[in-house]
């Protein structure tokens, strides 16, 4: 028996740099453009002293210089665009050790190399960009993106950057190095389709499997993507098509060992009829993604569908919809009215129009930049916060009392909503990254133990979300069981009960945040507690109110 034998990539990330997670934030990618910049000017000093390598350095500094202004013009339109925020990651890893360390490794370099290292803290690790390239397959899943239309430089019906063969091949050997096989035979299939019209004086960057770093000519790149994309196909299951690009790479490469016991395999495989029947179903166009049984679930596909646009459920009483201007006899909206629209009637959802004015959403972005983390998810078991992939974005949270401008938009949300905000938690600021989403989830606690916070305050009893930016595509707020979707408008806010008046889940707000396909979302949400309550929103006859 031939055993196939997987081609194996080994890359070291120092530990220090391993959790920056700048893939997760926008706002904390930022850093890298300036980064970029701060490197072009150290260059650029470093280039007047040594004349002797003046043109390659040069080079490279005129390169960082012309992207990061280019970039810094509009640093959201940029940054929300997922294959630029991928390239720039990839930039600083994978590039970097390729081509910026051979032209400054040189001991007259010593002192430019360590300011360079000192900036070299703000840029992107391995571990973005292995996020960044996990982003850009969600987007693909989600919003059934065209590879091909990807590679060539449209990302949903928006324009964006032209992929190489080299970078398509990237993206392919990230998916293969996590195991997704789908997402190999993708891009491994477009690095075939674009490495025969890329060749720049005879050699194409594509780093050889026996020696890191090598430059292979055309006919080395060829067979380095078919060795790939071969053994990806085996994998989901088509022997047949696994063959054929096995006989294509014997075809330009005759002694390639591993290729040749493949073959031999894969024609034994191929002669026996119960292995042959494990073929994937070719009637339906291209291949199946592999999930697992809950992102096959109908509420997985529903979310899915929403975030596209699709309309999978309709709206019940859509007929009794209304807009209407909302005082609640309160002084600060007897003069400004708050603009509601009723978006769904059970359970009631609203949306209230020019919540937040820009200087407002200028200053709250402001104070929460710096405190961006990585965002958890409490356990539904253990009641602990930890990371997760379906919530992918950072947060800081903002107490009213250290600005007037948190203040004064608590003291909106509680004269709008009618609800006491003392009992509140405080003011969550999200900016969703490449691809950031949160997949369908409550905002009420159903599990047992309490937190402490819901010891002393209860149960989250309302969500008021605020839009703080317009998305050009993607990152909708979605409800599967409904059929609702929301999506951004900066300034607009959303509103619903998580809990019916008599302390009951409303099991039908379980939403969900949709992947960002192009654009910066960021949204400051506020979580309600029952505590407080008591006269505002008092018990009802009825168990279903």
């Amino acid at each position: 028996m031939f055993v196939i034998l997987p081609i194996v990539l080994c890359l070291v990330q120092t530990p220090e740099l391993a959790s920056a997670e700048l893939f997760t934030s926008n706002a904390h990618l930022q850093t890298a453009l300036y980064a970029e910049r701060d490197i072009s000017s150290l260059l650029k000093l470093y280039v007047e002293k040594e004349e002797a390598r003046i043109s390659k350095i040069k080079q490279l500094a005129e390169d960082f210089d012309r992207h990061s202004k280019r970039a810094l013009e509009d640093v959201d339109k940029y940054l929300g665009n997922p294959v630029n925020a991928f390239l720039l990651i990839k930039k600083f890893t994978l590039d970097w050790d390729r081509n910026v360390t051979p032209v400054l490794s040189n001991n007259t370099l010593d002192s430019l190399m360590e300011e360079i290292e000192q900036v070299k803290s703000d840029l992107p690790t391995f571990e973005d960009l292995k996020g960044a390239a996990s982003a850009l397959m969600r987007l693909q899943d989600t919003y059934h993106l065209d590879t091909s239309a990807v590679a060539h430089g449209e990302l949903g019906g928006v324009a964006s950057p032209i992929l190489s063969a080299e970078e398509c091949f990237e993206l392919g050997r990230l998916s293969y190095n996590e195991g997704d096989f789908y997402h190999t035979m993708l891009w491994m299939s477009q690095a075939l389709d674009h490495v025969s019209f890329e060749q720049a004086d005879g050699k194409l960057r594509i780093e050889s499997q026996e020696t890191e770093g090598l430059a292979g000519d055309l006919e080395s790149a060829r067979v380095e993507v078919l060795d790939y994309l071969a053994f990806s196909y085996f994998k989901l299951g088509d022997i047949s098509q696994a063959l054929v690009l096995t006989n294509e790479l014997l075809a330009i490469d005759p002694g390639h060992e591993r290729a040749a016991n493949n073959k031999k395999y894969f024609e034994a495989m191929l002669q026996d009829e119960t292995r042959n029947k494990r073929s994937v179903d070719k009637n339906k166009p291209g291949y199946h993604i592999i999930r697992d049984e809950y992102r096959n679930s109908e509420e997985f596909l529903t979310y899915e569908a929403l975030c596209r646009g699709e309309n999978v459920v309709p709206i019940q009483n859509a007929d009794r919809l209304t807009c209407q201007y909302r005082t609640n006899n309160h002084p600060l909206l007897l003069l400004q009215p708050a603009k509601e629209e009723t978006v769904h009637l059970d359970p009631w959802v609203v949306i209230y129009h020019d919540v937040l004015s820009d200087e407002e959403i200028r200053t709250i972005k402001h104070l929460a930049t710096p405190r961006l983390n990585r965002a958890t998810v409490q356990n539904s078991k253990t009641g602990e916060l930890e990371f997760a992939n379906y919530r992918i974005s950072k947060s800081a949270w903002l107490k009213g009392d250290e600005h007037p401008v948190i203040q004064k938009v608590n003291n909106r949300m509680e004269a709008i909503t009618g609800l006491e905000m003392s009992t509140a938690e405080e003011l969550q600021i999200a900016n969703y990254g490449l691809g950031g989403h949160y997949e369908p989830h409550f905002d009420f606690a159903r599990r047992k133990k309490k937190s402490a916070l819901e010891e002393a305050n209860g149960n989250r009893i309302a969500t008021f979300l605020n839009y703080m930016s317009d998305v050009e595509a993607g990152g909708a707020t979605v409800f599967p069981y409904i059929g609702l979707k929301l999506f951004p408008k900066k300034g607009n806010a959303a509103f619903w009960f998580n809990l019916r008046k008599n302390g009951e889940g409303i099991y039908n707000t379980r939403h969900a945040a949709c992947p960002v396909l192009v654009g910066t979302k960021w949204v400051a949400n506020k979580w309600i507690h029952e505590r407080g309550q008591e006269f505002r929103r008092p018990c009802s006859l009825t168990e279903d109110e």
